[in-house]
């Protein structure tokens, strides 16, 4: 069993602050190279109890998703990939952060396109500071390869060379600064 999280100096609620964080991901294209996007809009709060008990919610506004291509990225909403007219958002909510050596580990339910799976975020906390006249931030920084396929985008496009278009392998990294609430 893990050692408890040590979180004293989180006492609190942080807003994760969208103008000092990214949201990004890259996944395998053509077999050869990778394509690299970002979402633009996303929210959250992480919440730590007196007794140091964090939990974590977030929700990405999954029509903001951006490849620096507008017409990869209306493929990316439609209904092969996201689905955005059914499915705007992605959310995240904890359901335990253990320790992991000077690290952690966030787990929680992942929802993507209707579908829920519980996933694993190796976190590394980067510490608290005083912020510049506006309040503390926390730094926190977490990648995660996830299937896409295992959340519905199930989408096949082939290569008569082997391998196809897309990858099912999508690394996810978080780059998160939260502010505390007054």
């Amino acid at each position: 069993m893990a050692a408890p999280v040590q979180t004293t100096d989180l006492t609190g609620t942080w807003s994760i602050d969208p103008i000092h964080s990214s949201i990004a991901f890259s996944v395998r294209h053509l077999v050869v190279s990778k394509v690299r996007g970002t979402f633009g809009a996303f929210s959250g709060t992480i919440t730590v109890g007196a007794d140091g008990t964090p939990a974590v919610t977030a929700e990405i506004d999954v029509t903001s998703v951006n490849t620096g291509n507008e017409q990869r990225d209306a493929h990316l909403r439609a209904a092969d990939f996201f689905d955005v007219e059914k499915y705007p958002t992605a959310t995240f909510t904890s359901t335990s952060v253990t320790a992991d050596g000077e690290d952690y580990v966030l787990e929680g339910d992942f929802t993507l396109k209707g579908v829920t799976r519980r996933i694993s975020l190796p976190l590394q906390y980067n510490g608290v500071n005083p912020g510049m006249g506006h309040g503390a931030v926390a730094g926190f920084e977490a990648s995660v390869v996830l299937n896409r396929k295992d959340f519905g985008i199930d989408i096949d496009m082939p290569l008569e060379t082997g391998g196809a278009v897309v990858g099912d392998k999508v690394t996810i990294t978080l780059e998160i600064e939260a502010l505390k609430q007054a």
